[in-house]
């Protein structure tokens, strides 16, 4: 059935739009709750009005969102975390970490859902990430996790052991390659 949208319908369509959805759908969910309608000429008007109303608001949304990005532009927000004996972490920096680290460092509030996080990070070092305002704008944000002061002494004793490894490992490889000949005249 071919229904134009009054309202957004999160991954379906946005108001205005013209979809052909199938028949349960629009019947039992659409139609009753008055979320789209039949293609009448009248609806087709409504649903442009709409959506005219719809972008104007969404880009007074986008111009709010875009000075805060800009605040937060080459944002480093840097968090501290406690780390075991392997260099892992206790735990993880999930999105809500983020956000209140943000909201420590510049003073923008967040939700936790507007930082777009995929997994939660579970090892030390930089990751950018993305923090997104509206569906345009969006500003990317680069998270540093560090060790706490408790563990600083268990990262230092773990890279001290990486660094006396790749020596090793260097040092047996130029053992290992063959000398070059000299050149004979």
């Amino acid at each position: 059935m071919k229904v134009v949208f009054f309202e957004d319908v999160e991954g379906t369509a946005q108001v205005g739009e013209i979809k052909e959805v199938k028949n349960g759908f629009a019947r039992n969910y659409l139609l009753p709750r008055g979320i789209a309608g039949p293609t009448t000429k009248e609806n087709l008007q409504r649903a442009n009005a709409l959506a005219q109303r719809e972008a104007r608001r969404q880009e007074k949304l986008d111009a709010e969102a875009r000075t805060i990005a800009a605040r937060l532009e080459n944002l480093t927000v840097t968090i501290e975390a406690r780390v075991g004996e392997t260099g892992r972490l206790f735990g993880s920096v999930t999105n809500r970490d983020v956000a209140a680290a943000i909201q420590a460092a510049v003073g923008v509030e967040l939700e936790h859902q507007q930082v777009l996080l995929h997994e939660p990070i579970r090892e030390l070092g930089q990751r950018t990430i993305d923090i997104k305002f509206t569906r345009n704008v969006s500003v990317p944000v680069t998270v540093d996790v560090v060790p706490d002061a408790a563990s600083k002494p268990i990262v230092e004793k773990l890279q001290a052991a990486r660094a006396a490894e790749a020596a090793e490992a260097a040092g047996t490889a130029a053992d290992a390659a063959p000398e070059a000949p000299a050149d004979a005249e």
